[in-house]
């Protein structure tokens, strides 16, 4: 059965406050019954605050419309994400006093406030929660749509699956691209090799090993998979494996599966942005770069059909390729526009996949339009001249 999708387009008849995107977060919200379901409730706002000064992310105006209606509602707000960005968003206009509730750290002072769940999944054998996550009762899970240099893009899944685990289990979960081997050293023993294999990456995504001299390391988030390094590499020596890609986009639908676990049937749902897509993460902090047409404000209780509808909705716009630093080669047109900055392995609809595997939803859906566009046309009108 179709999960419902509701979206708010970011096209206007009217310049007329009732049909920007904020107004139509409300109509979202209405329709997800939020205020009947947080009574009594207390509600993570699971955000991407951001750092550095980057400032493409969530706009205060759409998070105060959300912590309006959960305080109507009766629950009880509070949004939260990982430590150094909860403790610097005010830099970037994230206060309490301008969106109406607490800004914490999910896990606490240094991500001391944990729980740990078993769920071995290639190096990783302990997940480690945000102390505060697992607290709720109620989550709203408020992402960005962005690209992401591991996975193609950034939205509602990464949202909650590096935003609401610790540090350790963060960089395990990026860990994971690297679990199965793909340098094979045995078969490139000539050290003028292996730095003619390094300099042939146009994206510096190859160094050489930290923990082990000799050996290779790549730098799957740099690597677009543009295969010169493979063209230089003796036969065998490198792999670029798809699989390596996509242990990440698994461990996230996995981190996702064990945060939703923590909250009772119908005590979540999901909101997404889409607008000023970056081409890379919030994280980042220094890119405001916009690569794609905004595509809206997207809401479901589903969050795998949620973020399969907003990555076809930005599928089908062009990428604004004026707009792609020089440093992205675009070098192959098939697949998602995502794909086409990030490689053909970072296939962003994976995660989806992996999550509705899990059964954490389903990728077949109904999108409602909250407020269709009405189309005006210019009354006839014959020629008057002028007196």
């Amino acid at each position: 059965m179709a999960s419902i999708v509701y979206w708010g387009s970011p096209r206007q008849a009217r310049l007329d406050a009732s049909e920007t995107l904020p107004a139509k977060l409300d109509l979202i919200l209405d329709r997800l019954n939020l205020r009947d379901r947080v009574n009594g409730e207390v509600v993570l706002i699971k955000m991407h605050l951001g750092n550095n000064i980057g400032y493409s992310t969530l706009h205060p105006v759409f998070v105060r419309k959300v912590v309006k209606a959960i305080k109507e509602g009766g629950g009880h707000p509070f949004i939260g994400d990982v430590d150094w960005d909860a403790n610097t968003s005010t830099e970037r206009g994230y206060t309490a006093e301008v969106l109406g509730c607490p800004v914490v750290p999910l896990g606490g002072i240094e991500e001391k406030y944990v729980y740990k769940f078993d769920r071995p999944y290639k190096n990783i054998h302990t997940w480690t929660m945000a102390g505060m996550v697992h607290d709720a009762s109620f989550l709203v899970n408020f992402a960005h749509a962005k690209g992401h240099p591991s996975n193609g893009y950034g939205g509602a899944f990464k949202n909650l699956a590096l935003g609401c685990m610790t540090g350790e289990t963060r960089s395990a979960i990026h860990d994971t691209m690297h679990y199965d081997r793909y340098w094979f050293g045995e078969l490139c023993t000539d050290e003028a090799c292996r730095d003619q294999i390094i300099a042939s990456c146009p994206h510096d995504a190859l160094t050489e090993d930290k923990h082990r001299p000799g050996d290779l390391h790549l730098h799957y988030e740099q690597c677009n998979q543009c295969g010169r390094c493979l063209k230089v590499a003796p036969p065998g020596s490198l792999l670029i494996n798809p699989a390596n890609f996509h242990a990440f986009q698994e461990a996230n639908a996995i981190s996702v599966s064990l945060t939703l676990s923590t909250f009772a049937p119908g005590k979540a749902t999901h909101l997404v942005l889409a607008t000023q897509i970056t081409p890379v993460c919030d994280c980042f902090g220094f890119t405001s770069m916009s690569i794609l047409p905004d595509a809206g404000i997207f809401g479901s209780d589903d969050i795998v059909a949620l973020d399969k509808a907003v990555l076809d909705m930005i599928g089908k716009a062009p990428l604004i390729e004026e707009n792609v630093p020089t440093s992205f080669e675009i070098w192959q047109r098939e697949g998602h526009p995502l794909q086409w900055l990030h490689g053909p392995y970072k296939n962003p609809y994976l995660v989806t996949e992996f999550g509705e595997k899990l059964g954490l939803g389903s990728r077949e859906y109904e999108l409602v339009d909250v407020l269709p566009v009405e189309e005006i046309r210019p009354a006839p009108m014959g020629y008057i001249p002028a007196k």
